[in-house]
C-alpha cells in the first residue's frame, strides 16, 4: 500500500495572522474523522511563523512533540527552566509526560517554518522531558540521518514510543533505496524539492504513507524528506 497525499488535499489553515499551517491531519479547529492519525502519528504541521512572534506559553500532556526546523530560528522556553534557540536541520523534542508548559517564539527578522510532528506515547503520565540536537548537514547528504527512535535504539532523541524519524537531501538525479519492513509502515513528507518514490511523483509539502514494501527513492531536484517509520497500528 503507497498512497500519495498531495498538499492541496490538506487543510491549511490562517486563522492566526501570525501563522500559517498545512495540517496533514484533524487538529485546532479542522476535523476530519476519516483523517485523525496514521498509526501512532497524531499531528504533522507544517507551520510557516512570521517574524517576531509565535505560540505563547500553553500546555501539554501525554504527547511525544518532536520539531523540525526548515528555516529561519525558532526560540523555546519551559517550565522545566530549559531554553535553547534552534535553526535549520535540528530537531527539539518534548515529552511533554504529566505536564508541561512551553512557549515557541520566533524572534528574528525572517520568518521561521518547521514541522511540527506529534505521537501518542507507549506510557501514560511519564516525567516531562526536553532536549535539542542541532545536527550536522551533511549527516543526511544522501543518506538517512536517524534522528528520532525508542528507548530501545540508538537515535541521539528518544522517545516514548518505538519510531523512527529519518531525515534525507538527496542530489538531483540520485536513487536511495529505503525499507519498510513487515509489520511497518512509513509517513513521508517531501519537505523541498521533488522526487519519484515507487513511480509516484512528490513535489514540495506532499506526503506518502506506505507500509511493509521497500521503497525506491529517485530525486527529480535535491530533494529534502523526514521519513516518519512506526508499527502496523490502528490506534
Amino acid at each position: 500500500m503507497t498512497r500519495r497525499i498531495p498538499v492541496e488535499a490538506m487543510h491549511r489553515s490562517r486563522e492566526i495572522e501570525w501563522l500559517e499551517s498545512i495540517f496533514h491531519f484533524s487538529f485546532a479547529g479542522y476535523y476530519n474523522k476519516n483523517n485523525m492519525n496514521f498509526g501512532v502519528l497524531r499531528v504533522v504541521n507544517d507551520d510557516v511563523i512570521r517574524e517576531h512572534s509565535g505560540f505563547e506559553t500553553h500546555p501539554h500532556n501525554d504527547m511525544e512533540i518532536v520539531s523540525y526546523m526548515v528555516r529561519g530560528a525558532l526560540t523555546h522556553r519551559d517550565s522545566l527552566g530549559n531554553a535553547s534557540t534552534i535553526r535549520r536541520g535540528a530537531v527539539q523534542y518534548m515529552s511533554a509526560g504529566s505536564g508541561i508548559l512551553h512557549s515557541e517564539i520566533n524572534e528574528g527578522d525572517e520568518e521561521v517554518r518547521l514541522l511540527q510532528i506529534w505521537i501518542r506515547p507507549d506510557v501514560k503520565n511519564a516525567p516531562p522531558a526536553y532536549g535539542d540536537y542541532k545536527f550536522p548537514w551533511e549527516g543526511r547528504r544522501n543518506k538517512l540521518l536517524h534522528i528520532a527512535g525508542s528507548k530501545n535504539g540508538n537515535a541521539p532523541v528518544k522517545l516514548n514510543q518505538d519510531v523512527n524519524m529519518y531525515a534525507l537531501e538527496l542530489d538531483s538525479g540520485n536513487t536511495l533505496d529505503v525499507q519498510v519492513a513487515h509489520g511497518r509502515q512509513c509517513y513521508i513528507v517531501q519537505i523541498e524539492g521533488s522526487s519519484d518514490i515507487n513511480g509516484i511523483t512528490l513535489n514540495e509539502r506532499d506526503a506518502m504513507e506506505t507500509a511493509q514494501e521497500p521503497l525506491r527513492v529517485t530525486t527529480q531536484s535535491v530533494s529534502h524528506l523526514l521519513f516518519i517509520e512506526m508499527g502496523l497500528s490502528a490506534a
